[in-house]
């Protein structure tokens, strides 16, 4: 029986860049060896032709909305049934693993029963196949110390927790904004612990256009972000790596280190509790708070 079950829904393989960097995901997947099974979610175009060539797992069909997008309810619901790990993970498509990622899964395991996994991803432009050939890790973040740049702390690219968790989830649409940042929030409501892996994993993401998006633009412009915005209950429950109550280093989880961006997410989550209105003075503090906090979080990334 494998130890952590991933699952992604990757977009169709018909974009040549597209297609490049969810190989290269899939294949750093499965390079972190028996302990790790891989499913793909979905029909979308290619999939099932990837799935044989790599040697992973295709669910389908998924549940999807109006528009054709799938469901992260139907998503989650497809890999839980199909797996047997006591650990899922789901993660994008663009994103590369490491070693250090079952290794931190397996330091959290032993200490913690109820938790989510998150944290920070590296960006990085990938432009043709990765050799995974011996030393590809050290290869890869490389070219990440050189050329790459860690990502300010909104959202997260992967959410690993153990599989009774998380049974019940709205129905997002997959690929667009808020329904990460809804995993957070309702993580820290139930009471689990929400440690923030950033000091202990290293993620690549693979930086792509939004071609694949209607309009071409990015998925926080688009009309089903805010449908799941709505479905997260409003802005108040859009949480992010910053908002963890703990952090995993060197192997420990300990609570995290206070930093100025952490101290102003603080503040802006304290001047607008559920239900604050869009406006007033609550809310023009709280922008206040957010616009520094986006600046400092940004700076620190040169």
């Amino acid at each position: 029986m494998a130890f952590i079950t991933l699952f992604s829904a990757p977009k169709p393989f018909t974009n040549p860049h597209i297609a490049l960097i969810q190989r290269n995901a899939i294949r750093s997947w499965r390079s972190l060896g028996e302990a790790v099974e891989v499913f793909l979610v979905g029909d979308e175009a290619g999939i099932a032709e990837v799935a044989r060539e790599l040697g992973v797992r295709q669910l389908a069909p998924v549940a999807c909305n109006a528009q054709g997008t799938p469901l992260v309810s139907s998503i989650f619901s497809l890999a839980r049934q199909a797996s047997s790990s006591p650990l899922l993970a789901y993660i994008n498509a663009d994103i590369l693993l490491l070693p250090d990622f079952l290794v931190a899964a397996r330091d959290v395991f032993g200490q913690v029963e109820r938790f989510l996994l998150i944290g920070q991803r590296w960006d990085l432009d990938v432009t043709e196949p990765l050799d995974f050939n011996s030393g590809w890790e050290q290869r890869l973040w490389e070219q990440v110390r050189i050329r790459g740049r860690m990502h300010p702390p909104a959202g997260s690219d992967y959410f690993l927790f153990p599989r009774q968790l998380f049974t019940e989830v709205p129905d997002f649409a997959i690929g667009r904004a808020g329904w990460d940042n809804w995993m957070i929030y309702h993580a820290r409501q139930q009471g689990w612990l929400v440690i923030d892996g950033t000091p202990s994993i290293r993620v690549v993401h693979q930086n792509h256009d939004y071609s694949h998006l209607p309009g071409n633009l990015p998925h926080y412009d688009q009309p089903e972000s805010r449908q799941n915005q709505a479905l997260a209950g409003g802005a108040a429950n859009l949480f992010m790596v910053l908002d963890s109550d703990r952090q995993l280093v060197a192997g420990k989880i300990h609570p995290p280190r206070v930093t100025f961006p952490r101290l102003l997410r603080r503040l802006e989550v304290f001047f607008t509790p559920p239900g604050t209105p869009r406006s007033g003075w609550r809310w023009f503090i709280a922008r206040r708070f957010r616009r520094l906090r986006r600046r400092i979080s940004g700076s620190l990334q040169d």
